[in-house]
């Protein structure tokens, strides 16, 4: 058995071999070769990695970093977890003006229910705030990248949402109750309403719309709540925007 060996805490730099093993372990699924490197190098789980603009991200960053989906990647974040690494720990970017999100963020960026169930599973915070864009909790991220299996696994883990995540999501009940709970300014009402067109949710979308949204909103990425919806793939929600003059 090798004997274990503190490192120092301090970042380690993305082309350090220590970097680059533990990386290619992480990505590739190579979980036993993760486990030794863990078990040799006591101050790993929780050592950052620095890349060459300065962002220093944790090891279940790594695991949960875009395009996700890396192979068993649940018994990745488990071996991290069991270790030490911090699943409520945040990217520190190299511009402090970008979001700083957990690996659960990242996880929903991705679209990666099996990371997502795991930092869960290990105790990471489902409402952190530090989205991108909105600040908002991991939920936001998985909405604002139409990421719909992890926002729906978020839900079942019992997530909340706000009235534009619970529109894009079709949870109309949800919608009424934030309409009921307070008044709920014009351009909230559209933008819900443009998030239903992109989530398909054609009968939330009839509700805002009732609402008075603006049925011609060029929202965001440049799109009207039509464009959003054919990208949807819900012909049937298509076709009755377009009756209700939509362009």
């Amino acid at each position: 058995m090798s004997e274990k060996v503190r490192y120092t805490d301090e970042p380690i730099e993305a082309g350090d071999p220590r970097a680059v093993a533990v990386v290619a372990a992480i990505q590739g699924g190579d979980v036993e070769r993760l486990t030794q490197l863990l078990r040799d190098d006591a101050g790993l789980a929780t050592a950052r990695i620095v890349d060459a603009g300065g962002t220093s991200r944790t090891l279940l960053h790594v695991a949960a970093d875009w395009p996700g989906h890396f192979p068993r990647g649940r018994e990745t974040v488990a071996a991290l977890v069991a270790a030490g690494a911090d699943v409520d720990a945040r990217v520190i970017q190299g511009n402090p003006a970008l979001a700083p999100e957990t690996a659960l963020h990242w996880a929903a960026s991705s679209d990666d229910v099996a990371v997502v169930d795991a930092l869960l599973d290990g105790g990471a915070d489902i409402e952190a705030p530090g989205a991108i864009f909105t600040d908002g909790a991991p939920m936001s991220d998985a909405v604002v990248f139409a990421q719909w299996k992890a926002a729906r696994r978020l839900l079942e883990r019992g997530a909340q949402t706000t009235i534009w995540q619970a529109a894009a999501l079709g949870l109309l009940e949800r919608v009424k109750e934030c309409c009921a709970e307070s008044p709920q300014p014009s351009e909230q009402i559209t933008n819900s309403f443009w998030h239903a067109c992109r989530g398909g949710q054609r009968e939330t979308a009839e509700y805002l719309l009732g609402l008075g949204a603006d049925v011609n909103w060029v929202g965001h990425d440049r799109k009207t709540p039509l464009a959003v919806a054919r990208e949807s793939g819900v012909e049937g929600l298509v076709e009755w925007l377009r009756g209700r003059g939509a362009v």
